[in-house]
């Protein structure tokens, strides 16, 4: 199901979001872990919100998100193109560095 913007903008494609934050698995963990989060939603709010609930299902205690936007092209690289076809069917994936 094609998601639609909240806004005047228009959308041709699904809406794909990324998210860019690092997250903690430990109380007073200061080093985090880098990680980027790719799902699919109707709205920003709604894919803060999705994101981080699948973090904490994942066992991070808390997360600063940095930068949200929208996938405007299919990546070509791993690990983002599986994250993303893994949005397009619904999961949320979330990538790790370091």
């Amino acid at each position: 199901m094609p998601a639609t913007p909240d806004n005047d903008n228009s959308f041709d494609g699904p809406m794909v979001f990324i998210i860019i934050g690092k997250a903690y698995e430990q109380d007073g963990d200061k080093e985090g872990v880098d990680i980027h989060v790719m799902l699919r939603a109707p709205d920003d709010d709604t894919a803060v919100r999705e994101a981080l609930n699948a973090l904490a299902e994942e066992g991070f205690l808390e997360a600063d998100l940095d930068q949200i936007g929208t996938m405007e092209d299919v990546p070509d690289e791993e690990p983002h193109a599986s994250a993303y076809k893994g949005a397009l069917t619904g999961e949320v994936a979330i990538i790790r560095f370091g």
